[in-house]
C-alpha cells in the first residue's frame, strides 16, 4: 500500500485548488502546489523532519498552509493540525491548548502563521518555532523518502465533547482506505466533480474529506477560510453558484445559517450541486427541510442533501446513504424509545423523528450491542460499534484510553444507536442521556426545541442532568440569549420543555452570548457546561 505522499504525487498531474476570499480568488494547479510542497518539504528536511517527526501546524485556511500540510507529508512526518484562536475561547485558553496539543503530540516543530506568532512566545522547553512565510520558495533539493504505510499521517485531536482531547493516530494506510471509500461511496467522478469547502483544516471533515481527498485524487477543490463563511454564510452558496459545485459539507448550523442567506438572496444557480453531506453534529431534520426549501428556488435538488456519519477514531467517514437519496427519517414512538430502548414506529402521537445515516462505507462494519456486549436486533438501541480498515490503532501515548476504547477488535463509539435493515440511526451520546422518572432523555430534543424561542440564540443551547432529590436526575437548561425581556425568555423556554420531552426542566439559565463552553470544531461541550453551572462559574444575564 502505498502513502498520501506517493497518492498525490501521482493525482497531481490532474486538476487545481481554487483559494477564494473577501480579496478575490487564486487557482492554482495541483501539479503546481505539489511542486511548492516539495520545496518547502525539501526546507522542512534541512531543519531535521524525518520520517517519523510530527509536525504541528497553526494558520488561518490559506496556500501556504495547505502547502505546509502536504510538504509534511511528503518528509515522512505525520501533520497535526492546531485549532485557531477564535475556537478555543480567550487568547489565555488558546495559547494553554495550543502548548498542551504541542506536548502531548511531541512535535519536533511548530509551523505558525506569521498573524497567530505574537499570541505563541517560545518557551525553552517548546519545540522550534518556524514561520510559515520563511519555508515558502526556499530553493533546495528534496530527497524522497521510502514510502511507510504504518507510519503516522495524521495526529487527529478529537473535539473534546465529552472529555479532553485525545490524539487520534491515524497511519497512511488508515487515511488512504477511508479516502478510497469515501470516493467509492459518493460516487466522485474526479474530472467532472467541483468540491466546495469553507470547513476549518484542523478537523477531519475539512482536513481528510474536503482538502486530502481531492487533493489525493486530482478533483478540483475551491476552498475558502471558516471566517469568511461565518461573516457571510451567503458566500457559501454563491460559491457554489459561481464555481459551479458539485460537493460539499458543513454540520447542521452551516446549513440553518445558509437557509436564512438563501431566503435574502438574488437567483442563484446550484442545479450542479449533487453532494451535500450533513455531518459533524447531530442532525435536526427540520433544519435539513428548511434549507432544501430555501433552496429550491435556486435549483437545489432535495435529493442532493442527506446526512452521513463519521467520527475521528474512524478516520472520517463511517455511513454513507445512496447519493441522490435525499433526507430520509424514521419516526418512532419517543417514550418507547426512552424507556425500553426499543425504536417502534409510529406515525402520530409522541414521536421522535431521527435522519437514517446510511449504511458501512467500504472496507468498515457496524453493529449495535447491549451493556454486556451482545448484538442487538433491528430497532434495539445499544451502543454503536465499528471495525474495519479506517480504524484507529489507538490514542497517542494514552494505551489506557485505547484498551477502554476496543471490545476486541470493535471500537466502542459511545453513541446509543439502533439499525433499521443495516442502516444506522443514532439517538445520542451515552454519557449524555438524561434518566428521568425511568426514562432516558435525549438533551439533543430540549436543545432543538428551547433554540426556536424568541430571543434563544439558535444552536446555544445546552441540556444536561444534575442530582437531583431523592438521588434522581433533573433537567437544567442553559442558553444563550439575545432578548431583553428575560422573564418572557425564561417562561417561553420553561413551556418549549414541557412540550418537547414531557418534563419540567429544575433550572433555567440564561447566560452571556458567546460564553457556553464549545469544541474547536463547534460542538456544544455538556460536560463541561454541567461542570460550570455547579461550580456557578457562568455568565448569567
Amino acid at each position: 500500500m502505498s502513502t498520501l505522499g506517493s497518492r498525490i504525487e501521482r493525482a497531481s498531474g490532474r486538476g487545481a485548488i481554487t483559494f477564494v476570499s473577501g480579496n478575490g480568488e487564486q487557482r492554482v494547479s495541483w501539479r503546481e502546489l505539489h511542486d511548492d510542497a516539495r520545496a518547502m518539504a525539501a526546507a522542512l528536511q534541512s531543519r531535521g523532519v524525518a520520517p517519523g517527526s510530527h509536525v504541528a501546524i497553526l494558520g488561518a485556511t490559506s496556500r501556504a498552509l495547505v502547502t505546509a500540510i502536504q510538504a509534511t507529508w511528503l518528509c515522512g512526518a505525520g501533520v497535526v493540525c492546531l485549532p485557531l484562536p477564535m475556537r478555543l475561547g480567550s487568547i489565555e485558553e488558546f495559547v494553554r491548548q495550543t502548548r498542551v496539543r504541542v506536548a502531548n503530540a511531541d512535535a519536533a516543530l511548530v509551523l505558525v502563521d506569521p498573524d497567530f506568532a505574537p499570541f505563541l512566545e517560545p518557551d525553552p522547553d517548546d519545540p522550534p518555532m518556524v514561520l510559515l512565510d520563511e519555508l515558502a520558495g526556499k530553493a533546495s533539493a528534496y530527497e524522497s523518502v521510502p514510502d511507510d504505510a504504518e507510519a503516522l499521517a495524521i495526529l487527529q485531536f478529537t473535539s473534546g465533547s465529552t472529555s479532553d482531547p485525545k490524539g487520534v493516530m491515524l497511519p497512511h494506510r488508515t487515511v488512504l482506505a477511508n479516502i478510497d471509500a469515501i470516493v467509492d461511496a459518493a460516487h466522485i467522478d474526479v474530472e467532472a466533480d467541483v468540491l466546495v469547502s469553507w470547513l476549518p483544516l484542523y478537523h477531519d471533515m475539512g482536513l481528510i474529506g474536503l482538502l486530502t481527498t481531492p487533493m489525493a485524487t486530482g478533483t478540483d477543490l475551491v476552498l475558502a477560510a471558516p471566517q469568511d463563511f461565518l461573516a457571510a454564510p451567503a458566500r457559501w452558496m454563491e460559491w457554489l453558484a459561481h464555481y459551479g459545485g458539485t460537493g460539499t459539507a458543513g454540520p447542521n448550523f452551516s446549513y440553518a445559517l445558509a437557509a436564512r442567506a438563501l431566503r435574502r438572496s438574488s437567483t442563484l444557480d446550484l442545479s450542479r450541486w449533487r453532494l451535500g453531506l450533513n455531518g459533524a453534529e447531530p442532525v435536526d431534520p427540520d433544519a435539513v427541510e428548511a434549507f432544501v426549501a430555501a433552496g429550491a428556488p435556486h435549483g437545489l435538488r432535495a435529493s442532493s442533501v442527506f446526512p452521513a456519519f463519521g467520527m475521528a477514531e474512524a478516520t472520517l467517514a463511517v455511513t454513507f446513504p445512496e447519493p441522490g437519496s435525499g433526507l430520509r427519517t424514521d419516526t418512532v414512538d419517543r417514550r418507547v424509545l426512552e424507556t425500553e430502548r426499543f425504536a417502534t414506529p409510529s406515525a402520530s402521537g409522541d414521536t421522535r423523528r431521527l435522519a437514517l445515516l446510511g449504511r458501512p462505507v467500504p472496507g468498515l462494519e457496524i453493529r449495535v450491542v447491549d451493556p454486556r456486549g451482545e448484538v442487538l436486533r433491528d430497532r434495539e438501541v445499544g451502543e454503536l460499534q465499528v471495525r474495519g480498515t479506517s480504524v484507529t490503532p489507538g490514542y497517542y501515548k494514552r494505551p489506557d484510553v485505547t484498551a477502554a476504547s476496543f471490545d476486541g477488535d470493535w471500537l466502542r463509539t459511545g453513541d446509543l444507536a439502533y439499525l433499521v435493515d443495516g442502516e444506522l440511526v443514532v439517538c445520542g451520546r451515552i454519557k449524555d442521556v438524561i434518566i428521568v422518572g425511568g426514562r432516558n432523555v435525549f438533551p439533543e430534543d430540549v436543545e432543538r426545541a428551547v433554540a426556536n424561542v424568541e430571543g434563544v440564540r439558535p444552536g446555544n443551547v445546552i441540556a444536561f442532568g444534575v442530582d437531583g432529590r431523592n438521588g434522581r436526575e433533573s433537567l437544567v437548561v442553559v442558553a444563550e440569549t439575545k432578548g431583553d425581556d428575560l422573564a418572557a425568555v425564561r417562561r417561553d423556554v420553561a413551556e418549549r420543555v414541557i412540550d418537547a420531552v414531557g418534563i419540567p426542566a429544575r433550572d433555567i439559565v440564561l447566560v452571556q452570548p458567546s460564553t457556553l463552553p464549545k469544541t474547536s470544531s463547534g460542538k456544544l461541550q455538556r460536560s463541561l457546561c454541567r461542570d460550570r453551572y455547579l461550580s456557578s462559574e457562568l455568565v448569567p444575564v
